[in-house]
């Protein structure tokens, strides 16, 4: 189920000097979008850990490896406080025996995770304590949680595999999750929101970028249709994140700011962010919707959207500031999605 070391490692690798991996928002039709992503030459499929509105990740991946050979698999990212250490440790080290030397996981605080069922982003404390309960239990050792000494009491009959080489990653934010991810991970990841810092790169082997948008076709409108579909759901972040982040003025200052908020607030206070969070980066909800309609579109170079040589041009900026890997989340029609990024940005040569 897996290929040789020699082969894996050239598949994935762009032109622009970097890895070319792929995310994905989870749903049952997950595991065909990786088939065709290994089809194309991705490097690593990496999928959201978003159980509110989505299939089980681990279950999921695990549907991925059995109709894949080479690409990479992981979730990208676990929230922690979603799984005892213990399943998540137990979910990777099984998916190490479908798909050996394939698996990568990466760990984030929660904003979508967490605020998505009203609740905060676990703290970094908590995230230190949980990685390194989750990395030794991997090793083989007895740790102590709530208060208990476990172990992972796998048999003979059913092995951990050897999950002391899967690597981690650490969704950093700010120079604490560095601080971090530089003692806890072997890289880090980095959202595409967050921008990239060459302070941060330069202190990691390992740099992950997640980012999303579309390829425009020839001629094509920034506010056709297909766009919408394609890199609305990435824009829309801009409306979720400034609204959580800075709240309602934040969100005035943007383009069709006023109309998302008039949505928005039509839904109780407490139950408000459920309606902020809906079809989180899988497509537009109502009040994404008529900030598109009111020109929010016009924020979309905000995504990794454009022409063919201006994807290209802007991933070689990337690798220049220190990205490794870039993952690139497809919406809409993932075919045509993933077929003109890889060929963007050279995968398919």
């Amino acid at each position: 189920m897996t290929t040789s070391s020699s082969s894996s490692a050239t598949h994935g690798r762009s032109p622009a000097g970097l890895d070319v991996s792929a995310s994905f928002a989870t749903t049952l039709h997950t595991p065909e979008h990786i088939r065709i992503a290994e089809e194309l030459g991705f490097k690593r499929a990496w999928l959201y850990d978003t159980p509110q509105q989505s299939p089980d990740v681990w279950m999921t991946l695990a549907l991925a490896a059995e109709r894949t050979h080479r690409i990479g698999l992981g979730p990208g990212v676990l929230v922690p406080a979603l799984r005892h250490p213990m399943v998540n440790a137990s979910g990777a080290a099984a998916l190490e025996r479908l798909a050996p030397g394939r698996v990568a996981v990466a760990f984030g605080t929660g904003y979508t995770g967490r605020r998505a069922m009203g609740q905060q982003p676990v703290s970094w404390a908590y995230m230190t304590r949980y990685v390194t309960a989750f990395r030794a239990l991997l090793r083989g050792e007895t740790v102590e949680w709530e208060g208990s000494p476990m172990r992972m009491l796998h048999t003979p009959e059913y092995p951990r595999g050897a999950p002391d080489t899967i690597p981690v990653y650490i969704a950093a934010i700010g120079p604490k999750g560095t601080a971090i991810a530089e003692s806890l991970g072997d890289g880090v990841f980095i959202m595409g929101i967050d921008g990239v810092s060459e302070e941060v790169t330069k202190k990691f082997e390992s740099v992950v970028y997640g980012t999303a948008g579309s390829v425009l076709g020839d001629g094509e409108d920034l506010g056709s249709e297909r766009l919408r579909t394609a890199a609305g759901p990435a824009l829309a972040q801009l409306f979720h994140i400034s609204y959580e982040l800075g709240g309602e003025e934040a969100v005035k200052a943007l383009p069709g700011g006023l109309e998302w908020l008039a949505v928005v607030q039509e839904t109780p206070e407490a139950e408000r962010h459920l309606a902020v969070h809906h079809g989180h980066l899988l497509r537009l909800n109502d009040a994404d919707t008529a900030a598109w309609n009111a020109g929010g579109n016009t924020l979309v170079g905000h995504t990794l959207t454009g022409t063919a040589g201006d994807v290209l041009a802007r991933v070689k900026d990337l690798a220049a500031q220190g990205v490794t890997e870039i993952t690139y989340q497809p919406a809409g029609d993932i075919r045509r999605e993933l077929e003109a990024f890889a060929d963007a940005v050279g995968l398919r040569r």
